[in-house]
């Protein structure tokens, strides 16, 4: 499935690494959703770009931004994985059904079970207002996003 930037943005509702269900409508009216889709939790280049967000968290995480990771590991490895990294961040576990919200939103690698590197900026409607999907290997430049928050 490839989405149209404009149109509403897949709901969802998952755990994060605490086990507490988060959907996407939660943020409605109130904040605008950086969702960030990563292939596997303690992977090098994964580990990397969350840290680079952990440690430039104002932009993403404030009063008027929501930053959500994802990926297809099971939310005990999503905890062990937040825990270890030091994020505050909600890190959202797609596990089952296996890859659900990664599917509908166009990123899940069927081959490898995991999501590529997706990023979507929803608005505070619901609607898709910015994307870049990565292959697995290829990192994301944070400065196109933080671009992309800032032209909301």
């Amino acid at each position: 499935m490839t989405l149209t930037i404009g149109q509403a943005a897949p709901e969802f509702e998952v755990k994060n690494q605490h086990g507490e269900k988060i959907s996407l409508s939660s943020f409605k009216n109130s904040k605008n959703v950086v969702l960030l889709f990563y292939p596997f939790a303690f992977s090098g280049t994964c580990t990397g770009e969350l840290c680079q967000l952990r440690d430039d968290l104002s932009v993403f995480q404030n009063d008027h931004v929501q930053l959500l990771a994802i990926s297809c590991d099971p939310m005990y490895a999503q905890r062990a994985f937040a825990d270890q990294e030091k994020y505050t961040f909600p890190v959202l576990s797609d596990f089952w059904p296996h890859g659900a919200v990664a599917k509908a939103y166009g990123v899940f690698e069927e081959a490898h079970g995991c999501s590529t590197r997706g990023t979507f900026i929803i608005d505070k409607t619901g609607t898709l207002r910015w994307q870049v999907v990565n292959g697995l290997g290829d990192a994301r430049n944070i400065d196109d996003y933080k671009a992309a928050i800032a032209a909301l």
